[in-house]
């Protein structure tokens, strides 16, 4: 299977992935660009949904509210973002260009329709030395979903992101999440490296990222490697077999390289090298 997925079109669903195409059992997920004026309707059908802002603006509205979506661009704070649960009908409309990502998983119907606004959103820097890195929880426990969890990562150029490498496919008894890597990269034309391996068989690959590319993770540990002068942003979309307040469960660390959380300059080369005389 193909896990590195390049945009189809420049408009409408660029991206599309569902359970089907990934080959695996709860998350869907969609990159979606409207020009001006134009308009489109979500049903969110047997699924909770997230709509993220990726850049423009546009208005949604169900069950008789509208709500405001905007952003300049990802390379920014956090956005306010839509939650809504099964069984809706979602009409957005583009008050300007409108690029937004809409994902979904399985959900009885818990929680009802909420904007989530930046100011709810927990962000912190995670990591040191070469692997220090911004994450927005931007619908992550204390923020209520099923099944749905969402991080936005910043990862600034020649840095690494996911490390120590962690795995959440239900192996060693880690959780079970699927997961997406949606990314976008400054400059446009810079790029990342994302790993997905495990430990326990031969599955090793090693993907070339560029801006509005998308990886799937279906198994394994995935750390993401920052170009030097390339900016890193990508959004996480994971659902799974943790539901509530469970979805606070932590990943597998690769107990290879755990220990570097208590020392982020750790083994670290100096330079120059001395000359050897012997």
């Amino acid at each position: 299977m193909e896990h590195l997925i390049r945009p189809v079109s420049a408009n409408g669903e660029t991206i599309v992935v569902t359970p089907q195409s990934a080959g695996w059992q709860y998350l869907s997920f969609r990159v979606v660009v409207l020009a001006a004026g134009e308009r489109t309707t979500i049903q969110t059908g047997g699924e909770e949904v997230a709509i993220v802002p990726l850049q423009g603006a546009g208005t949604l509205a169900v069950d008789g509210n509208t709500y405001a979506l905007s952003r300049s661009g990802v390379f920014v704070g956090p956005p306010a973002l839509l939650y809504a649960p099964p069984g809706k009908s979602i009409e957005v409309v583009a008050e300007s260009s409108f690029e937004f990502a809409v994902g979904g998983a399985p959900a009885e119907g818990k929680y009802g329709v909420r904007l989530i606004r930046p100011e709810e959103i927990k962000c912190e820097i995670r990591g040191g030395g070469a692997a220090r890195r911004q994450v927005n929880h931007i619908l992550a426990p204390p923020l209520p979903a099923e099944r749905l969890i969402l991080f936005e990562v910043y990862v600034p150029g020649g840095s690494w992101s996911g490390w120590p490498p962690h795995c959440h496919d239900g192996s060693g008894g880690s959780p079970y999440l699927e997961e997406t890597y949606y990314y976008r990269i400054d400059p446009a034309d810079g790029f990342a490296i994302h790993r997905n391996y495990r430990l326990d068989n031969d599955f090793d690959e090693l993907l070339p990222v560029r801006n509005g590319e998308l990886v799937l993770v279906t198994q394994g540990y995935h750390p993401v490697a920052a170009a030097p002068g390339c900016n890193v942003y990508f959004l996480n979309y994971l659902a799974g077999e943790l539901l509530d307040e469970e979805r606070a469960r932590p990943p597998l660390d690769d107990y290879r390289y755990a220990w570097i959380k208590a020392d982020w300059e750790g083994n670290r080369l100096e330079l120059p090298i001395a000359r050897d005389d012997l």
